[in-house]
């Protein structure tokens, strides 16, 4: 791909990109930094020093950390591809992926949410780090804030001013976190907004792709919505697929940044791609899905608080919840503490420090998280040791996002009608269940009399 020319617009225009320069590797560094000089004394010096200079990871928050910009053109296509890739637990394809950084200076990704109740450390700070990478690297990200699709999904009770409180919400936490919202390089769309406007455009791709698929193919999606095949769903819930592939070409899409519950409607998007011999299939690029903390729990839930962590919660709460956490010592699979530190901690502050006292080993430092989970493994690092270090990672992390909803009057009623939003949602929800267990009982409490009526019937008859 030929270089771009000097005079196609002023170095302030171009630096319209931050970078996390904590996701970029030893060697990403120094290609970038090296490149600037026609000659360096000494490179090995300049290695060097960039690896041993990493910024303070105790000093500031994301936003603090965004303060160097880059410059996405001046990243090579492996540079690119390395920083895109690297959010993708899948990528499907990596072929197509590359041919797209090439050819297309800013692709364009989508990622979207149901506004459903409080956010997660996942949502929060996964996402943050996840589209800061892809703006690093020259993408444009559309954010799509699926409320009518939160409605079809029963989420918040359905109701639609609820669900548009939840969104703005979430918007402040990401504003919050460090999200880089600078440079219009990200846009939050309200779905309900965008599909009325170009309402023509949008129901007849809908309805095509309905009318492209049977029913079995589009219940194998029922996953995105959380919820399986053998549910009984609601006609929208049905339909709920057929809008989410949809969207995809409705915004132009050419990367699918979601999670991997989400795969299945990416795929069909790929699958319909081949049904109207559309050549250019959009690239699924589907991030880890974080597991709550509590054994056997494969995905946070947000109906279970101590399972999750939420991007609000006070210090104590964070170092109650790590500390009530599974975490088997000397066991790396399925120990949801070691996938924070990999996913979270480690991104974030490009190391994580376990603080011991001298007589049981000392600080330690790692770099990277196969340190880590070899000391794990080995017993040399204990769940007593990594635990506390984890707690306070994730409140360095979550602090900002405390002060910005304390101080700012805004965000501070938001988060009181989200509390009092789910106050109301979980009353409901105890007192369907409570009414539902006593018609149960009840039934049960009948079959029981009549059962002894007639046994006592017998005994009667037999005397």
């Amino acid at each position: 791909m030929a270089e771009p020319q000097a005079d196609e617009a002023s170095l302030e225009q171009q630096l319209n990109a931050t970078s996390l320069s904590s996701s970029l590797t030893l060697d990403q560094k120094f290609a970038i930094v090296r490149s600037i000089g026609e000659e360096c004394i000494q490179e090995d010096e300049l290695r060097n020093l960039l690896d041993k200079k990493p910024e303070p990871a105790d000093e500031a928050s994301l936003e603090q950390q965004l303060n160097a910009t880059s410059l996405s053109s001046s990243l090579t296509l492996d540079q690119k591809f390395a920083i895109v890739r690297s959010i993708g637990e899948e990528c499907i394809q990596e072929d197509e992926l590359r041919n797209l950084l090439d050819k297309k200076p800013e692709p364009v990704c989508y990622d979207g949410f149901e506004p459903s109740g409080r956010m997660h450390i996942a949502q929060g700070v996964m996402k943050a780090i996840n589209v800061n990478k892809l703006t690093s690297a020259g993408c444009r990200v559309k954010i799509w804030i699926a409320d009518w699709f939160a409605k079809l999904n029963n989420k918040m009770g359905g109701d639609l001013k609820k669900i548009e409180t939840v969104g703005n919400y979430f918007i402040e936490i990401w504003k919050a976190v460090g999200m880089d919202l600078e440079g219009g390089k990200v846009e939050f769309l309200w779905s309900s907004k965008e599909i009325n406007a170009r309402a023509d455009e949008y129901w007849p791709l809908v309805l095509d792709i309905a009318q492209k698929n049977n029913l079995k193919r589009i219940l194998r999606c029922s996953q995105i919505m959380g919820r399986s095949e053998q549910d009984e769903l609601t006609a929208a819930q049905i339909f709920y697929p057929c809008m989410q592939c949809a969207d995809i070409f409705y915004l132009k899409a050419d990367i699918c940044q979601l999670g991997m519950d989400q795969r299945k409607v990416n795929v069909l998007a790929r699958e319909y791609c081949d049904d109207i011999k559309r050549k250019n299939k959009p690239i699924i690029l589907s991030h880890h899905m974080l597991p709550g903390l509590l054994q056997g729990q494969e995905k946070m839930s947000k109906s279970d608080l101590s399972s999750s962590i939420f991007m609000e919660d006070e210090e104590a709460d964070v170092n109650v919840k790590i500390k009530k956490a599974y975490c088997p010592p000397q066991i790396v699979e399925g120990n949801p503490c070691l996938e924070y530190i990999k996913y979270l901690v480690l991104p974030w502050f490009h190391e994580f420090t376990v603080e011991r006292s001298e007589s049981n080993g000392g600080n330690k430092t790692f770099k990277t998280f196969e340190e880590l989970t070899a000391a794990y493994e080995s017993g040399e690092v204990h769940p007593g040791d990594l635990k506390p270090a984890l707690s306070k990672a994730l409140n360095k992390i979550l602090e900002p996002v405390r002060q910005h909803f304390k101080n700012d009057k805004n965000a501070r009623e938001l988060l009181k009608k989200i509390k009092e939003n789910f106050q109301i949602l979980g009353n409901s929800f105890f007192l369907e269940c409570s009414i539902l267990f006593l018609q149960q009982y009840s039934v049960l409490y009948y079959h029981r009399q009549r059962l002894f009526f007639f046994h006592f019937e017998a005994l009667s008859n037999v005397t």
